[in-house]
């Protein structure tokens, strides 16, 4: 057992709310926690409403299948307007309602379990309900994994992953804890993890706000499996616990997937991207008319895309055009697809650059240079405006980072890291992202080197 963490803070968690918003350099930035990503059409045209009236009118997509809004001048309007949704159901824990679900469960077929809406429900109303909790970080996260493994690979603190169809696994911080739980214990299972996880954070007076800032995970894993062995009936099994990790089987996702997902019974779910992870109030209005014409409802991706689930098959197409004319992602294949961006100038005080501007631009000349072109690259590709890269994904990316003299373009994938400009321009950092993108996907293991555990600006990061 180590008597040492790895994290040393002097400071106060600054993640932004609904209600406790960041102060940018252009204005309030709030946070609305989505558990599990599902929203009906009601919420988001209420979540379009309040970024129109009380923001600077965009809506972004987080890294947590979360929404933030720019701009916010009256918090305690936009929660008002959020409680009435029924987005805002604890002012306690609003703040670490972090809970990403497997977007495509039930749709492909890949995963074990049909639906996983039901435990999102009940693990959201168990850890609001437990005061402790509150004490949470905001960046604090929980995964409900479908079986499928898409989720495994962001190493959550606290992740619920189904290895059958009767018994799930309690991963912390993507490793297995040993502990095996039927799917209706799942939710207390993951609520008591987290509650261990303060308990040890305390004994040792320490300051870390992730799982994996600990300098092991033994006394915590430890502790866990002794409370649950506790449980009478509610426990499948404990076993030892393995040398590897979940994530370890599963590669990574190198850039999201849009348009037609999966069919079935005459109706299809489609994915939708938003440029750069912003969404206008046309665009996220073209989304609740296609989703109203569906299911009535979306769901929320870790990348940065939204899913409409529920299609008619003979309207696919049209609805398809209409995104796309909206300047949605809706092709595999758009330069735009993969492709995030830190907030940066003028959002962030620290940024060197617009790198929002920047890319936009070196993207438009990639899409027209690669016309007719099927294929974009496969790699990500992220703009950074300062050496703190909030945001930059896990695993094999293409990171344009900026300074003072222009921006640096480099990759890495399993074969290491190749710069491919610096001190570059505009045109010539589009020209180099073109080139970087077809170096080729990889399954190296998520880097923990990007990881921003000091980040003040408000950007979620991916972990």
């Amino acid at each position: 057992m180590s008597e040492n963490y790895s994290v040393d803070r002097d400071r106060a968690d600054a993640c932004p709310g609904a209600l406790r918003v960041h102060q940018a350099a252009d204005g309030g930035l709030a946070r609305i926690r989505v558990p599990g990503g599902r929203l009906e059409t009601r919420g988001l045209r209420a979540l379009t409403k309040a970024a129109v009236e009380l923001g600077n009118s965009t809506v972004e997509l987080t890294s947590r299948a979360n929404l933030q809004l720019r701009g916010v001048e009256a918090p305690e309007e936009l929660g008002r307007l959020l409680a009435e949704v029924g987005l805002l159901p604890s002012l306690t824990h609003e703040r670490v309602r972090n809970i990403i679900a497997a977007p495509y469960a039930g749709l492909d077929g890949r995963g074990r379990l049909c639906s996983v809406r039901w435990l999102v429900a009940e693990l959201d109303a168990l850890l609001c309900a437990e005061p402790a909790l509150a004490e949470l970080s905001g960046r604090f996260l929980f995964t409900v994994d479908d079986g499928s493994g898409d989720l495994a690979r962001l190493r959550a603190d606290v992740g619920l992953l189904p290895v059958s169809s009767d018994n799930v696994a309690l991963l912390l911080a993507g490793t297995d804890s040993g502990v095996r739980v039927p799917p209706d214990s799942a939710p207390a299972a993951a609520v008591t993890a987290a509650c261990e996880f303060l308990a040890v954070r305390g004994r040792h007076g320490a300051a870390a706000w992730r799982v994996a800032e600990l300098d092991t995970l033994d006394e915590l894993t430890d502790a866990l499996r002794a409370r649950v062995e506790r449980w009478p009936g509610s426990v499948a099994d404990v076993t030892p616990r393995p040398s590897t990790s979940f994530t370890e089987r599963v590669n990574s996702q190198e850039r999201p997937t849009v348009g037609e997902l999966a069919r079935s019974e005459g109706r299809v779910a489609l994915g939708v991207g938003a440029p750069l992870g912003r969404l206008s109030p046309a665009q996220l209005r073209c989304i609740i008319r296609t989703a109203e014409a569906a299911s009535g409802t979306v769901r929320l991706t870790p990348w940065r895309t939204v899913v409409v689930p529920g299609v008619a098959e003979d309207e696919c197409s049209t609805w398809l055009s209409a995104l796309h004319s909206c300047g949605l992602i809706v092709e595999t294949a758009s330069p735009f697809n993969g492709a995030t961006a830190c907030a940066g100038e003028p959002g962030c005080a620290k940024s060197l650059a617009d790198v929002h501007r920047d890319a936009a631009r070196g993207l438009a000349y990639v899409e027209a240079a690669d016309a007719g072109d099927t294929d974009a690259g496969v790699l990500p590709v992220h703009w950074a405006g300062c050496s703190r890269r909030c945001g930059l994904p896990r695993g094999p990316v293409v990171e344009v980072l900026a300074s003072s003299s222009g921006y640096r373009v480099s990759s890495t994938t399993e074969s290491g890291t190749d710069t491919w400009a610096t001190d570059a321009g505009t045109d010539e950092v589009a020209e180099a992202v073109r080139r970087a993108r077809h170096v080729g996907a990889s399954t190296v293991e998520p880097s923990d080197g990007h990881e921003d555990n000091q980040q003040e600006t408000g950007d979620e990061d991916n972990r």
